[in-house]
């Protein structure tokens, strides 16, 4: 069982996550001198407390689990000392019970059926819909004719990481993989962990080799824009740019759209 994917997740993960984004920052990104050999990489506990103004006892329990709700004073001196970035500070909020999070229903809830419409009404673009765990709940004609080559289409990292068309699919697996996972660090913060979430973590802990360790590493990264070069079946190699937009009218919610670039064949 992956630590911190069941309902005890902010405990474990809060420290988890400071552990990591301190291992990132240098002496020299924050200020501080860097003479002599240095056991750790990135910062020592002591120096993030100096750089957060809190004791170093105190950190210290925050990454060993024995802190789990620190003011929002205190989590604005770790973003700060940390360098955390916007969707890394809101995950740190998230960890911390100091930012809003849907509930259980938040995978369950009915798309607008508007939004169905304008999806379809697309010709020329693929849309794709995401939950906050990253369940597929609709594609469009164009996206259905994308993803032709996958067993399944249901779950945007069960695609990614499991079905056999997925390394084939994604030209540059690896960092498919590696966005993939960062964004569901991201979007899974609008939900408390819902059941969903815990039976996806289960079956990608047990069925990707590669999981465990993408998922160790905590890194938080929205889907924003990027352009992916794409291997499918029966049209070969394509260049594709997709955006993604959060859906106001369903809060967790994201939509892909994306187009694909002249000189396609």
């Amino acid at each position: 069982m992956i630590a911190g994917s069941l309902k005890g997740m902010p405990r474990a993960e809060l420290g988890e996550f400071l552990m990591t984004r301190r291992a990132k920052v240098t002496p020299e990104a924050v200020g501080m001198p860097t003479g002599g050999e240095r056991r750790v990489p990135g910062l020592r506990r002591d120096e993030v407390a100096a750089l957060a103004g809190v004791s170093v006892d105190y950190y210290r329990r925050l990454e060993q689990g024995k802190e789990t709700r620190p003011s929002e004073v205190v989590l604005a001196g770790l973003s700060q000392a940390l360098r955390l970035g916007e969707a890394e500070e809101r995950h740190l909020y998230a960890l911390a019970g100091a930012a809003h999070r849907l509930g259980e229903e938040a995978t369950v809830r009915p798309v607008p059926a508007e939004l169905l419409k304008l999806m379809d009404s697309w010709s020329d673009s693929g849309a794709i819909l995401l939950d906050p765990v990253l369940d597929v709940l609709a594609m469009n004609a164009e996206a259905q004719k994308l993803f032709a080559g996958f067993e399944e289409t249901s779950n945007l990292l069960e695609m990614v990481l499991l079905d056999p068309e997925g390394r084939r699919f994604f030209v540059e697996w690896e960092a498919s993989a590696e966005a993939t996972v960062a964004n569901l660090r991201d979007s899974a913060d609008f939900a408390v962990a819902p059941a969903r979430l815990r039976e996806l973590l289960d079956r990608l802990e047990a069925e990707s080799p590669e999981f465990p360790g993408l998922w160790a590493r905590h890194d938080v990264r929205p889907k924003t824009h990027e352009t992916k070069v794409l291997r499918h079946p029966v049209r070969g190699l394509l260049s594709i740019d997709f955006h993604a937009f959060n859906v106001a009218s369903v809060p967790g919610y994201q939509l892909l759209v994306y187009r694909e670039n002249p000189g396609n064949g």
